[in-house]
C-alpha cells in the first residue's frame, strides 16, 4: 500500500472505496466502479487476497452510493447550470461516475491529505476544483460560486460532526445559494452513543458526534429547509438481487433485529 498519513476518521475512506472495488467484479454489479477498482488496486495491489479478501459484506455501502449517484444525476438532468459540493469525498469517484456536462461546476472536498491523494490517483477533470479543508471550517465556502442552484452530497460524513456544526453547515449553503438540494444520512441516536464501542470505528480512531431519530426534523433548522424522502439502505432492492447469496442472508437476519435496519438513513432535503 503506498504510504499516506490518513488518520482517524479519514482511514474510512479505505473500506469504502474497497467494497466499490469489490462490486465492480460481481458478474452484475450494483455501482459498477471501474475507478474505484482501479485507484484501490494502486493503494493496495493485495486488497482482495486473503482469507476475506473478495467478501462482499460492504455492499451496503454501495447501495449507498448508488442513491446518491441516482439522486444526484435526476437532480442534474433538471439542473444543468448546478454547483456541486461534494463533501467529504474521499477517493469516491462520484464525478467520473456521473460525468456531469461542463456546464456544472463540480467541488470535491475533504482534509488536505486526502485531496492530495486524489491528485495522485484520479485524473484533472474541466469544471472539478478540489478544495482540501475541514468542512467545519466556513472559509472553503467563499471560493464557490454563488446565484445557481446547488447540490450537496456528503455521503459517509454527516454521523461524524457534532450537531453544532452539521446545523452551521446546512445553514451556511442554504443562506448561500437561491435553491437546492441536500443529501446525506443520519444515524439514530443509538447508533450515535454506541459508535464509542463499535470494533470498526474503534480500529481507526474515528466516532460518530451525533444521530437522529427522526431526521426528517432536521428542516425545522431553517425555515427555507423542506424534508424530501428517504432511501433503502440495508434492505434495497439492489442489495438483496445482486448481493451474493450468503450476504444477503447476513443482511436478512440483521435487519430482523429491532433498530438495525435503519441504523443508517439516506434522506434529502430541498430549499
Amino acid at each position: 500500500m503506498e504510504e499516506t498519513e490518513l488518520r482517524g476518521v479519514q482511514q474510512t475512506l479505505g473500506p469504502v472505496l474497497r467494497a466499490k472495488a469489490l462490486d465492480n467484479r460481481l458478474p452484475d454489479p450494483i455501482l459498477g466502479d471501474r475507478y474505484a477498482e482501479q485507484v484501490m488496486r494502486r493503494l493496495d495491489p493485495d486488497y482482495d487476497k486473503g482469507r476475506f479478501g473478495s467478501s462482499q459484506v460492504g455492499l451496503a455501502a454501495v447501495v449507498r452510493a448508488k442513491a446518491h449517484d441516482d439522486w444526484a444525476r435526476a437532480f442534474l438532468a433538471d439542473h444543468p447550470d448546478a454547483v456541486v459540493l461534494h463533501l467529504g469525498c474521499g477517493l469516491d469517484t462520484r464525478v467520473q461516475r456521473i460525468d456531469p456536462p461542463t456546464t456544472v461546476d463540480w467541488f470535491d472536498l475533504d482534509y488536505p491529505d486526502v485531496v492530495e491523494l486524489r491528485r495522485r490517483f484520479l485524473p484533472p477533470r474541466e469544471h472539478h476544483t478540489l478544495i482540501g479543508s475541514s468542512v467545519t471550517d466556513p472559509a472553503w465556502l467563499e471560493s464557490v460560486p454563488r446565484g445557481r442552484p446547488v447540490l450537496m452530497i456528503a455521503e459517509g460524513l454527516v454521523p461524524y460532526l457534532a450537531e453544532a456544526d452539521l446545523r452551521a453547515l446546512l445553514a451556511g449553503i442554504v443562506d448561500a445559494f437561491p435553491a437546492g438540494r441536500l443529501q446525506f444520512e443520519t444515524v439514530p441516536v443509538w447508533t450515535w452513543r454506541s459508535s464509542k464501542w463499535d470494533p470498526t470505528l474503534r480500529k481507526y480512531g474515528a466516532r460518530f458526534h451525533s444521530g437522529f431519530d427522526d431526521p426528517a426534523a432536521l428542516a425545522d433548522w431553517h425555515p427555507r429547509l423542506e424534508y424530501v424522502d428517504e432511501a433503502p439502505m440495508y434492505d434495497a432492492p439492489e442489495l438483496m438481487a445482486k448481493a451474493p447469496a450468503n450476504v444477503r442472508r447476513m443482511y436478512r437476519l440483521l435487519n430482523l433485529v429491532p433498530g438495525m435496519r435503519r441504523s443508517m438513513r439516506i434522506v434529502r432535503f430541498r430549499f
